[in-house]
């Protein structure tokens, strides 16, 4: 894409693109879905919506690096941002949507990338890439949802009876 032409579609998207991409009963629905995930394994899941890349990382494109690993690090920033790696066995997961670009990034902290494979986070970014493409916004985060609950369920089950925290907030980021 031309580097001007990124330059304005980032400039032009903002909260409101989010906000009707994923709108308030929209976000709430999912958010009931992230604390029912939570109740079965030990693992904090976080999902984010961007419009936009701020133009600290817009500048970088193309000059300093190629856009999906700008992509990358601006889903590991909000990963730190939301504190996702401050959880207490280290099993947090991001989901980090860029509507400007269609990007999808998942961040996974060390204990849960540990156990699974590049492979397994690809092949669910690309359903849930699907899914987007098609206009299925809260299907495909719903079914991707459900997906990495699985691989935490697997790897990280709650413990029966077990009264665990809400460390982080189930509320989907909109920005």
């Amino acid at each position: 894409m031309n580097k001007l032409l990124r330059f304005f579609k980032h400039r032009w998207m903002d909260r409101s693109d989010t906000v009707r991409a994923v709108p308030d009963d929209m976000a709430e629905r999912i958010a009931r879905r992230v604390a029912a995930s939570e109740g079965r394994h030990t693992g904090e899941v976080r999902l984010c919506v961007e419009a936009s890349l701020p133009l600290s990382y817009l500048w970088r494109v193309g000059r300093d690096a190629p856009l999906a690993q700008v992509v990358r690090e601006r889903a590991i920033t909000w990963f730190g941002r939301l504190r996702i790696w401050d959880t207490e066995h280290n099993n947090g997961v991001l989901i980090y949507v860029l509507l400007a670009e269609h990007a999808i990034e998942f961040v996974a902290d060390r204990a849960l990338s540990r156990r699974v494979s590049q492979a397994q986070w690809q092949a669910i970014v690309d359903r849930l890439g699907a899914r987007l493409r098609s206009g299925e916004f809260e299907d495909g985060l719903t079914q991707a949802l459900e997906e990495v609950s699985a691989l935490l369920v697997l790897n990280f089950p709650a413990e029966p009876d077990a009264v665990r925290p809400n460390e982080l907030p189930d509320a989907v980021v909109r920005r």
